[in-house]
């Protein structure tokens, strides 16, 4: 038997993963009608495209996160497992087929994200009004979180997207200020946190969500956290980077769930109003739980 180097073997011992990581595969009625769904009306979901390790939990109680305009973006992200390149045309049919799929699955609360769409003059903000619109109309009940890209300072086109009733609006930072440059090439830390201070301002509840594990410091997140606070967030989102491909960063840590813990009431002692924290933590984990926090 052939013995792997010493430094080959660290770093296997490194990368592997904790037991707190582990997840269940994805199994059970609820979960088959969820998969039924989606494959017949056609949909993307950022469950799927975004390796969520979620997936069986959320779609076996009957929910989903849908991905509207396509499944390829144009950002290319270095943590992100959602395909780069360029877009094909959007389908203009696709908010009557994901409020038809919402309807059918009967969900009290909805999820919606997209990808990013730079080329497109609106940034895809017509289509985002019309879907939620069309949930509406067919789930007046239905309470929907809008999970929105960075808008590249397009006032006009956010204000579109976010005006058609949604009650939860959210917009991701993702990592800290510090990491930008490596986690987020084309995005601008500042900027997100304007669009998250708009996005208050219009009267809505805002959310955001920053992975850890990349190489971040304690002082960063709590700086973070201030930032966030100081531009109007409700609710925030902590979970454990997890690395999609060898292609995408590598994990820096394992962060354990005491840190995660330790963040939450940090968090909550800043002023934030709710604060999901966990290895395996999501967006929209509990999505369902910050409509009226």
């Amino acid at each position: 038997m052939i013995e792997l180097p010493v430094i080959e073997q660290e770093k296997k011992k490194k990368n592997r993963k904790p037991n707190w990581l582990r997840v269940k595969l994805p199994v059970g009625k609820e979960y088959a009608k969820v998969r039924q769904l989606v494959d017949k009306h056609k949909l993307h979901t950022i469950c799927e495209s975004g390796n969520c390790p979620n997936m069986g939990e959320c779609w076996g109680a009957g929910t989903a996160t849908f991905m509207i305009l396509g499944n390829v973006c144009t950002r290319s992200c270095s943590f992100c497992a959602v395909a780069t390149g360029r877009p094909p045309e959007y389908d203009e049919d696709e908010p009557q087929r994901v409020a038809e799929a919402i309807q059918k699955m009967g969900v009290k609360h909805a999820v919606i994200t997209s990808v990013n769409r730079d080329e497109l003059k609106d940034r895809g903000a017509e289509i985002w009004y019309q879907t939620v619109r069309k949930v509406k109309e067919l789930s007046p009940t239905t309470t929907i979180e809008t999970l929105i890209p960075d808008v590249k300072g397009n006032w006009d086109a956010l204000y579109r997207m976010i005006s058609a009733g949604q009650e939860v609006v959210s917009h991701n930072m993702e990592t800290v200020e510090g990491l930008y440059r490596r986690v987020r090439p084309q995005a601008k830390y500042l900027r997100s946190l304007e669009e998250i201070k708009r996005i208050k301002e219009y009267g809505k509840r805002t959310k955001s969500g920053i992975m850890l594990g990349l190489g971040e410091t304690d002082d960063q997140v709590k700086k973070s956290m201030d930032d966030l606070v100081a531009h109007g967030l409700d609710i925030l989102t902590l979970g454990q980077y997890l690395q999609p491909t060898k292609r995408h960063l590598e994990v820096v840590e394992y962060v354990r769930p005491e840190k995660f813990d330790y963040f939450r009431e940090e968090g909550l002692r800043r002023g934030l109003k709710y604060v999901e924290s966990g290895p395996l933590v999501r967006s929209s984990y509990h999505a369902e739980k910050h409509v009226n926090v």
